[in-house]
């Protein structure tokens, strides 16, 4: 994978390789809606070697924030609930595995909607979000998302080009009513203890979903896994190193 160009400054770059602009966002053909890469820039961000990437869009500006591992193609998409943010449930998880991830060969990029809760808006954020990593070079992709993001994995996940699986962590129903067409591998974590989407969501979602698939309940775990968080973090390295990275420990 190729990062885009770096400098104490913001510099605008084109996403694309040979200064060419990514390929569109895939989108439902059901749907009418979509949205277009114009340009993105970068600076850099808060945490070691990540950037903060402003992809301006015919919808909006989308914030993200990049972990890049340079010469790898194998990347994670984090994508947040409802209320938006980039941090993640279980303490932080998406921070604390965007750095974890460069071991395992992985880049990380989390996303910040740009209408939270809003469910289509969010999904064409996500497509935009492997626009952008296809047009650096990536060749696969997990989707990662927590509750209302959950659903917005599981749609985003048939529709991007390069996601090869998806997981859902205490996801929502609505927007899961097509999962048996996700063709992809499907990871469920949801607590046995979630109070604001109860974890027969999952084992319906689970129940729906086609082969490969894996349902994973923790036990005394609520909605925001913070419970559990050792567990989820080993979960999800685990598995998005096995699908995208490298599958051992470095």
């Amino acid at each position: 994978m190729t990062t885009p160009p770096g400098s104490p400054e913001e510099e605008l770059f084109n996403p694309g390789p040979f200064g060419q602009p990514p390929p569109p966002p895939s989108r439902d053909p059901d749907a009418d809606l979509e949205l277009s890469i114009k340009r993105a820039s970068a600076r850099p961000g808060s945490q070691p070697g990540e950037m903060l990437v402003e992809l301006d869009t015919t919808r909006g500006p989308i914030e993200m924030y990049l972990q890049p591992r340079e010469g790898k193609t194998g990347c994670v998409i984090f994508i947040g609930g409802a209320g938006g943010g980039v941090d993640g449930p279980a303490d932080k998880v998406y921070i604390r595995l965007s750095q974890a991830l460069l071991e395992r060969g992985v880049t990380s990029l989390r996303v910040a909607y740009r209408k939270p809760g809003e469910f289509e808006e969010c999904v064409l954020d996500a497509l935009a979000a492997c626009s952008f990593l296809k047009g650096l070079g990536a060749q696969s992709a997990v989707m990662v998302g927590h509750s209302f993001g959950g659903a917005v994995a599981i749609k985003a996940g048939e529709l991007g080009g390069i996601v090869n699986s998806v997981v859902a962590m205490s996801s929502q129903r609505f927007g899961t009513q097509d999962v048996d067409k996700l063709n992809r591998p499907l990871l469920l974590i949801h607590g046995s203890k979630d109070d604001v989407l109860d974890r027969a969501a999952s084992d319906d979602i689970h129940a729906r979903a086609k082969d490969p698939k894996h349902l994973v309940i923790l036990e005394g775990a609520g909605h925001g896994l913070s419970e559990a968080a050792d567990d989820v973090f080993s979960i999800l390295e685990n598995f998005i190193a096995t699908q995208v990275g490298d599958g051992s420990a470095a």
